[in-house]
């Protein structure tokens, strides 16, 4: 499947309730996999970003689904990543000819 990464900041109201965060990403865990999608990892993180998610998700428009519904709520925003591995960056080298 395919693998995504959201670098993500909290809205002023996401970091008006941060306290809640840890609660939010495990709703937002449940609720990904309702559109197939499972989250690897989340990582609080200092510096440009508040959050840095690791998806796996079966293509582009489910997981663009799934990252409008979560903003919905209004308490990040963000961008969304397709990443590759090393095998998939292989073969779309291969193709260059």
């Amino acid at each position: 499947m395919p693998t995504f990464i959201t670098l993500t900041n909290f809205t002023d109201q996401g970091a008006k309730n941060v306290k809640d965060s840890i609660k939010r990403a495990d709703g937002i865990k449940d609720a990904a996999k309702k559109f197939g999608i499972t989250m690897q990892d989340i990582h609080w993180t200092m510096g440009a970003y508040d959050v840095v998610v690791t998806w796996e998700a079966p293509d582009g428009p489910t997981m663009s689904a799934f990252i409008l519904s979560t903003a919905a709520a209004g308490n990040v925003r963000g961008q969304t990543l397709r990443a590759f591995t090393r095998e998939e960056m292989a073969g779309i080298l291969k193709k260059m000819g």
